[in-house]
């Protein structure tokens, strides 16, 4: 597998390319800023980029998804509950969407990317799991979490979510949509130990935490 994470934008936001090294197909995920620059990197590695994965609805994560799908042909995908907000950024009404479910697979190749809707940051949030890489949008940040107080969060639905991922094996490693964190990434048996929002057991513990109770 190829895995590449690049940091992009004014924002420190990570776009990923996620690629399969036999049959060359890749795919991006979050296509918020700095287009070129991910197609410059795929080029280089001799991929084509022929999905775009999106974990969220947010500008800084799919502005750029019209440009970058009309120049390589992607198809896109997005949970559901985000495609009002995404259908926004989607100009082209020749691309190509996939609306995706909680526990959807997406091949990529022969490599398989399962769907986790972690709502919370937005109704349709989503982590994606790809062998033992997991690609946690602003669902997760490495000592942090995704904010609530925008259109569509929802702190118990987030503190839901993050219940979800403690299930996950200790040794997952956690990729997060921002470069906020002291290090670029984590694991999951890491932010249990290190993360104050993570390591909430009760929703009370966690609304606290957050300042809303």
């Amino acid at each position: 597998m190829f895995f590449k994470q690049i940091q992009v934008g004014p924002m420190q936001n990570f776009s990923y390319i996620i690629g399969d090294e036999n049959s060359r197909e890749a795919a991006v995920v979050d296509a918020g800023w700095e287009i070129e620059k991910l197609i410059d990197i795929a080029n280089k590695e001799k991929l084509k980029i022929n999905k775009v994965l999106l974990t969220h609805s947010h500008y800084d994560h799919v502005q750029k998804v019209n440009e970058l799908s009309e120049k390589t042909s992607a198809v896109v995908y997005f949970h559901e509950l985000d495609s009002e907000s995404i259908n926004k950024s989607i100009k082209n009404s020749g691309i190509k969407i996939i609306k995706l479910k909680n526990n959807d697979e997406i091949k990529i190749g022969s490599l398989k990317i399962k769907v986790i809707h972690t709502p919370g940051h937005t109704p349709g949030a989503i982590c994606l799991l790809v062998e033992n890489k997991l690609l946690t949008g602003d669902t997760l940040f490495v000592n942090a979490i995704g904010r609530t107080d925008l259109a569509g969060g929802d702190a118990i639905k987030l503190f839901e979510s993050l219940q979800k991922l403690k299930k996950l094996g200790d040794n997952v490693e956690v990729y997060p949509g921002h470069n906020y964190g002291e290090i670029q990434f984590s694991t999951i048996g890491r932010e249990k130990k290190t993360n104050p929002y993570f390591k909430c057991s009760t929703k009370e513990q966690f609304l606290n935490l957050m300042g809303l109770i």
